[in-house]
Order: C-alpha cells, then sequence, then structure tokens
C-alpha cells in the first residue's frame, strides 16, 4: 500500500492534468458549457420539487431546500455507479500505449466530479439565501469531513464499477439500474421519519444514508450532525475503499490484455 501511495505520488502532475482535461472537455462542444454544472442539478431539482411538492404534496417545509441539499451529494455519488464504469474502457488506448498506475484513472475522475460537486454548491447557498433561512456557520465546519467521507466512499465506487466493466461489459448498464433504485432507498426525495422506526438500524447501513442525513442536517436543519451516523458512513465508506483497492489491484492486471 505505502509504495502504491508513493507511485501515485510520483504520478500526480498526470492525475491534475487528467483533472483540468476532464473539467474542461465534460461540456466542450455545448452550447451553456460550463452552465450545465449549475442548471443540471436546478434542472432535475425543479422535477423533483413539482412531483413531491405539489402532486404528491410531501408536506415538508421548504421542500425544495429540503431536497437540493441532498440532490447536489447525490449526483456526485450516481456519477460513480453510472460515468465512472466506463473509466478503463474510455482509455483502452492510453492503457495500451503507457505504462501509469491504473488507479490514477478513478482518482482523477473522482476528484473531477467532486470539483463539479463544489461548484454546484454555489447554488445550495443561493438556494438557502433566497429562503431567507440564513446559514449557521458554527455547523459549516462539519462539511468538511462529510464530504471526505463522500470522496472515499465515491473513489471506492469508481475503483470497483471501473474495474469489473472492464471484464463484464453489462455491468455498465446494470449500474444505471442500480443508480435508480439505490436513490430511492436512500433519504433524497423523502425524510428519514417516513422510514419507520425498526426499520431504520438496517436501512443506515447504506452508507449513502448517513451522508445525505449530514449534508441536511448541516444544511436544512442549521444543526450538527450525528455522530454516530458520521462514524458509522466513515466506517463503510473506508470499507469501500479498501475493496475497491483489492478488487482493482487484482483485476488490473490483464486490463491491457482483456481491452
Amino acid at each position: 500500500m505505502k509504495t502504491k501511495l508513493q507511485e501515485l505520488w510520483q504520478y500526480r502532475e498526470m492525475t491534475a492534468s487528467l483533472v483540468r482535461k476532464d473539467l474542461q472537455g465534460r461540456y466542450r462542444g455545448s452550447v451553456l458549457g460550463f452552465l450545465w454544472t449549475f442548471l443540471n442539478p436546478l434542472l432535475q431539482l425543479l422535477v423533483y420539487t413539482l412531483v413531491f411538492s405539489v402532486i404528491l404534496n410531501s408536506g415538508i417545509p421548504y421542500y425544495y431546500l429540503h431536497l437540493f441539499v441532498a440532490l447536489v451529494p447525490w449526483i456526485f455519488f450516481a456519477s460513480s455507479l453510472t460515468t465512472g464504469a466506463r473509466l478503463i474502457l474510455d482509455q483502452k488506448n492510453m492503457i495500451k500505449k503507457i505504462y501509469f498506475p491504473r488507479e490514477v484513472l478513478p482518482l482523477a475522475y473522482t476528484i473531477s466530479s467532486f470539483c463539479n460537486m463544489l461548484f454546484s454548491f454555489i447554488i445550495i447557498f443561493a438556494v438557502i439565501a433566497f429562503t431567507g433561512i440564513g446559514v449557521k456557520l458554527s455547523v459549516l465546519p462539519w462539511l468538511i469531513p462529510v464530504m471526505l467521507i463522500q470522496f472515499v466512499l465515491v473513489l471506492g465506487m469508481n475503483l470497483i464499477s471501473s474495474a469489473v466493466t472492464v471484464y463484464f461489459r453489462d455491468f455498465e448498464h446494470m449500474m444505471g439500474v442500480v443508480s435508480m433504485a439505490w436513490m430511492y432507498l436512500s433519504p433524497v426525495v423523502y425524510g428519514i421519519e417516513f422510514v419507520p422506526e425498526s426499520w431504520r438500524k438496517w436501512y443506515l447501513l447504506n452508507p449513502m444514508a448517513p451522508l445525505i442525513l449530514s449534508y441536511r442536517r448541516i444544511l436544512y436543519e442549521q444543526a450538527a450532525p450525528d455522530t454516530m451516523q458520521l462514524l458509522l458512513a466513515a466506517g463503510m465508506s473506508t470499507a469501500v475503499l479498501a475493496a475497491g483497492c483489492l478488487i482493482f489491484g487484482r483485476l488490473q492486471r490483464r486490463f491491457a490484455e482483456v481491452l
């Protein structure tokens, strides 16, 4: 592990270059370009708000804010289940021609997606200002550990999905269905109070559940997150990253041959 970390550090300039390339090319060729970073979550917010606040009235105050503070982190996670699955396939020519630690690819993609989420948080704070609720500065530092835990989780998922897809191409398409199901099994469009009390200890074993609840606690409820839930999320995210490193490490040996 130490040797691998040292190797990744040696290739840090390559990682930074791939991050810049992904951020610059994400919406290249589109008329609105970088504005899609903000428009994509805003349009999803509009649709879900219409459904769950107007058509199926949830009764949650400021529902659009309740949803938005969970939707932006969810989009970051969902990308690891869908777009992230093609990381290795899309770079097969580079993998065949030159040597570099293959972990650079999922790492760079995770960093660029994380940056994209941070840009989207500008809209979250704008929506908070629009509601007049304001921001409680004393709880904002809690966003740092929550975001770091989610980064670890997403990196682990990217390592797993990108490596498995090389050998099992249908995995990429399966992840679209998994992403949709996972969203409704997470408290994105509804609150934890809609989950029966007897099910919650099992429900929280979904690593995204305590993370979303933490984001919502900080930005919607203006309070510190539940530390036990945060520790649970940290433990599960670390386990996913460890599994990702193990799976990726074993499967990468035949990437060039299979591709």
